[in-house]
């Protein structure tokens, strides 16, 4: 049996206001043709298929799209799980007749319960799920971290396992190595995930294979047979700082006699570069003309950045007749002394007005005008009347 492991679709997510959907699509195009190429026997989907509970229409239709290839056209098993981004009650929606065409679908605790049974594998497919969702599940109040309530789930499902199949799991959580380490710094978590800590890979011990969701890097699996897909594209720019960190699916290949899994790369449409150079380099031909600028984003840090220099320029406009599409500017200022000796002020003897002059300074330059200090004024009167 061979399974294609991807998870972290987030379909609908922007970037900054534009939106990733054009780029979302060509990923799930080359993970089909990978399906294909390796004629895999199914397809999981390991969690946060939305990028939010209430997806937009363009989103719902875009994954309508996506599935019904899969499921209808390729008449490839599907195995997916709610992520802590979707909406498990909303997603749950047509799950009993999914599943007359193999589109095995869970998004809450108690489907995790019956797994799906192949003559090699048995697959159990555990959504994200907090420990309020494992109390009233066990109507017991003393759950009160997701590892007290993990433990009382994998217990369940250990005990369902046929001693004669490989075991699977699907599932969409922060784990680490050990304890005492970190889950490497991603777009969705630190060591601290919605409040949660994290779970340890041997919690999951008696998995032959774990297919996770939830990081979005597949460098930071825990384990040889607990494996991160990663998402398929580039989410922000923590991510595309990570240069080596590529995207990717798993191929996961299930024998009697083991499992083996290798890692395929998808190239991106649009990719997303980050550049931090001075403002004389970012407009010096001999470097511009050496970056991708037909066909990538771009996050912009310009470093010694001197507003008085650029008092008449728009900034943003003249990146963008150069680069293209700039997603992101950020802005590394050269501090005078004067700058200095305003941010050792102690920002709680300042009034809100004051706050909103010197961030606009720090910003632009500038102090606010006469009409923008006016129309500052006046934002906070109204915000005290509403309170």
């Amino acid at each position: 049996m061979k399974l294609l492991h991807t998870a972290d679709w987030h379909i609908g997510r922007t970037l900054n206001g534009f939106s990733l959907l054009d780029e979302q699509k060509a990923a799930f195009k080359q993970i089909i043709q990978i399906a294909k190429d390796e004629d895999v026997d199914g397809i999981v989907i390991a969690g946060d298929i939305y990028d939010r509970a209430v997806p937009s229409t363009n989103a719902v239709t875009a994954l309508d799209e996506m599935l019904q290839t899969i499921n209808i056209e390729n008449k490839l098993p599907i195995y997916a799980i709610s992520g802590n981004h979707d909406g498990s009650k909303r997603l749950n929606y047509g799950r009993t007749w999914m599943e007359l065409s193999n589109f095995h679908l869970n998004t809450l605790l108690e489907e995790a319960f019956t797994p799906i049974e192949t003559p090699e594998a048995q697959i159990f497919m555990l959504p994200f799920f907090d420990p309020m969702d494992a109390r009233v599940y066990y109507g017991n109040d003393d759950i009160h971290t997701i590892g007290d309530a993990m433990d009382l789930v994998l217990a369940d499902i250990y005990k369902l396992f046929d001693a004669n199949k490989k075991h699977i799991l699907i599932t969409h959580f922060a784990v680490t190595p050990s304890a005492d380490e970190e889950i490497e710094l991603t777009s969705e978590t630190s060591s601290k995930v919605g409040g949660l800590a994290t779970l340890t890979a041997s919690q999951f011990d008696k998995f032959d294979y774990v297919m996770l969701g939830h990081i979005h890097t597949h460098n930071a699996s825990p384990a040889e047979n607990i494996k991160y897909a990663g998402s398929p594209v580039k989410f922000n720019v923590k991510e595309a700082r990570m240069q080596h960190k590529n995207k990717g699916v798993y191929i996961v290949d299930i024998t009697e006699d083991s499992i083996t899994s290798k890692f395929h790369e998808i190239t991106p449409v649009t990719d997303l570069i980050v550049l931090e150079e001075n403002w004389k380099t970012l407009l010096d031909p001999a470097f511009y003309k050496t970056q991708p600028t037909d066909k990538a984003w771009f996050a912009i840090t310009i470093k010694e950045f001197k507003p008085t220099e650029h008092i008449h320029a728009n900034v943003r406009a003249e990146l963008q007749q150069i680069y293209g599409t700039v997603v992101e500017l950020d802005y590394q200022r050269v501090k005078s002394e004067e700058d200095t000796e305003s941010t050792r002020q102690n920002i709680s003897e300042m009034s809100h007005e004051d706050v909103v002059g010197q961030f606009y300074q720090s910003i632009t330059g500038d102090p606010l005008s006469k009409d923008q200090k006016e129309l500052v004024d006046n934002i906070f009167v109204e915000l005290q009347k509403g309170e």
